[in-house]
């Protein structure tokens, strides 16, 4: 469990309000609630409810984010494999949860398609553990914006998908490790 950091904005502040998936600004002098930092991200409470501030924003929280944290692993100079892929993607968190998409079980499916060029592209297909939440584009942005930052990838397309529905016997063990579930 993280601890909870209460901090004052110390700028306005772009964020997505959770789980609407709605754009808002935070103003300067909003005293929050740092709940969540994973993935490069922060998950606020702040009035109004909670909110996604992007690591480009970490300023604002008077915060830094490490480069490990927002920045994929590159494979060391040598191919690009699914192994790098998947590592990248466990870096995307659903702000709510403070388990990565991979293993919370909501990607489905990824592939990698070799081009002649030498370039690669990378095709995701991924869920949500709820139909309406709003903030599988974020989610899903999150993701392709960390795979296209994967060496030798120069297009990432992340689906969302609805079948087969999500169920929570599809997170992992470490998942459930971390979420108290066993």
């Amino acid at each position: 469990m993280q601890k909870i950091i209460s901090i004052t904005l110390q700028r306005d502040c772009p964020a997505v309000q959770i789980p609407a998936g709605t754009q808002v600004t935070l103003p300067a002098g909003t005293a929050i609630d740092i709940t969540q930092t994973l993935g490069g991200s922060f998950t606020v409470h702040a009035p109004g409810g909670l909110f996604r501030i992007d690591a480009a924003d970490a300023d604002a929280l008077g915060q830094t984010v490490s480069p490990s944290a927002s920045a994929n692993q590159s494979s060391e100079g040598g191919a690009l494999n699914e192994e790098t892929v998947w590592n990248a993607l466990r870096t995307c968190y659903d702000p709510e949860i403070p388990v990565n998409i991979v293993d919370l079980g909501l990607v489905y499916d990824l592939k990698i398609e070799r081009r002649s060029d030498g370039t690669n592209g990378i095709d995701v297909k991924m869920t949500l553990t709820a139909p309406g939440c709003g903030m599988g584009g974020v989610i899903a942005g999150d993701a392709q914006e960390k795979l296209l930052k994967l060496p030798g990838v120069d297009e990432a397309v992340v689906e969302i998908v609805w079948e087969p529905q999500w169920h929570h016997s599809m997170i992992s063990e470490a998942g459930r490790k971390t979420l108290g579930l066993d």
